[in-house]
C-alpha cells in the first residue's frame, strides 16, 4: 500500500522532508498546504502533488495517511488540533509553540486519541549521538557545557518574541532535547538573558540576543547551555555542540563529529548518516505497523523539552530559579 503524505508549509524544511519522502519506497507526497494556494502549487508541482491554501479543503479532498507540519512556532495549534480530531498521524518540526500551555493542551488530545506522532529533533537519530549515549552509560559525568552560537535568522517572525519564542525556545531547544535524551530529565533551571547587540542593528528585535541557562538534572549532573544570535553572518563563526566532562575524560559532540579525549588517547567519530532520513524511516515504519518504538521523539517526549525551554524564559524574566512543570 502506498502511503499518501501531506505537507503543511512551503519553506526550506518542507522541501527537505518532501525530497526524502519522494525517494522512499511506497510513499507519495500527495499534497502541500501553504499560506496561499499559489505558493503551495509552486512547491507541489515538483512532486506531482496538489497545492492547497486552506487546511480543511486539503483534508476533505485528500485521503492522507499522515501529515508533516513545517510551520513557524507561532502558527501551531489549530493545525494539530484538526489533525488530532480527524485522527491523522503527524510529524511536526520543533519547537511545539512559543509557550508550554498550548502544547500541553494538544498533548492531552493526542493521548486521548492514541495518535502516532513524531517531532523533528533529528540529532537523536545521528550515529555519533548513538556512540555518545553508549559512552556516557559507561562513565560518570560531573558537568556538561553546551553552546549554540550563531547569527540571527533573517525571517521577520524570528525576531518577535510572540513569533519564535526567542533563541532558546526556537533553536537551542535542540541542545536541551539532546541533553535530556543523553542524560535524563531536568528538574530546575536558572537563566540570564540580555539584549546586547541586535536591537541596535535591526529594527523590531524583541528577542534576547545572548543568554545562559543553568540546568539541574535529576541525576545530579550540573549543566549549562549558552546561546547567542549576535554573531555576524558568514566566515564560519557559528558554534554548536555539547561537551561532557566525566571521570574518564572529555566527550565533545557537534553535529559533524564526536571527539573522545582520555589521558594519552583521542578518538574521533564522524557522522555517517543523514538523520532526517532515519527520522522519516522511523515514522513511516510506525505508520505501516503501528509500532512507534523507532520514533525517538514523539509529542509527549518533545513536550518535556518544550517545558524546559519555556521555564528558562520564565526564569530569565523573573530572575529566579524555576522548577520544571511537566
Amino acid at each position: 500500500m502506498t502511503l499518501q503524505i501531506g505537507i503543511i508549509g512551503t519553506g526550506w524544511f518542507s522541501q527537505v522532508h518532501a525530497d526524502i519522502l519522494a525517494a522512499a519506497e511506497g510513499v507519495k507526497v500527495q499534497a502541500f498546504l501553504g499560506t496561499s494556494k499559489e505558493k503551495a502549487e509552486q512547491k507541489a508541482n515538483a512532486y506531482g502533488a496538489t497545492g492547497y491554501g486552506e487546511l480543511h479543503e486539503m483534508l476533505d479532498k485528500e485521503h492522507l495517511d499522515a501529515v508533516y507540519i513545517c510551520v513557524p512556532p507561532m502558527s501551531h495549534g489549530p493545525i494539530e488540533e484538526e489533525l488530532v480530531r480527524r485522527r491523522i498521524p503527524f510529524l511536526v518540526e520543533k519547537p511545539l509553540g512559543v509557550d508550554a500551555e498550548l502544547p500541553r493542551s494538544i498533548l492531552a488530545k493526542i493521548e486521548d486519541a492514541q495518535l502516532i506522532t513524531s517531532v523533528g529533533y533529528h540529532f537523536r537519530y545521528q550515529s555519533n549521538v548513538d556512540k555518545l549515549k553508549e559512552l556516557l552509560q559507561q562513565q560518570t559525568t560531573g558537568m556538561m557545557l553546551g553552546r549554540w552560537m550563531g547569527s540571527m535568522p533573517g525571517v521577520a517572525w524570528w525576531k518577535r518574541q510572540d513569533g519564535s519564542g526567542g533563541q532558546f525556545v526556537e533553536q537551542t531547544t535542540h541542545l536541551v532535547d539532546l541533553l535530556r535524551y543523553l542524560a535524563g530529565e531536568v528538574e530546575e533551571v536558572y537563566a540570564l538573558y540580555g539584549n546586547r547587540i541586535k536591537h541596535e542593528q535591526v529594527d523590531g528585535v524583541e528577542v534576547a540576543d545572548v543568554g545562559t541557562v543553568t540546568l539541574r538534572m535529576a541525576s545530579g549532573l550540573v549543566a549549562n547551555i549558552s546561546n547567542t544570535c549576535a554573531l555576524p553572518e558568514g566566515a564560519g563563526l557559528s558554534q554548536t555542540g555539547l561537551t561532557f566532562y566525566t571521570d574518564q575524560g572529555v566527550l565533545d559532540w557537534n553535529p559533524q563529529r564526536l571527539q573522545v579525549a582520555r589521558p594519552g588517547e583521542q578518538t574521533e567519530y564522524q557522522e555517517r548518516f543523514n538523520p532526517y532520513v532515519k527520522e522519516t524511516e522511523a515514522f513511516i515504519h510506525a505508520l505501516r505497523t503501528g509500532d512507534g518504538s523507532r520514533i525517538r521523539s514523539d509529542y509527549a517526549d518533545a513536550f518535556r523539552t518544550q517545558a524546559v525551554t519555556c521555564a528558562a524564559l520564565e526564569a530569565a524574566a523573573t530572575g529566579k530559579p524555576v522548577r520544571i512543570r511537566y
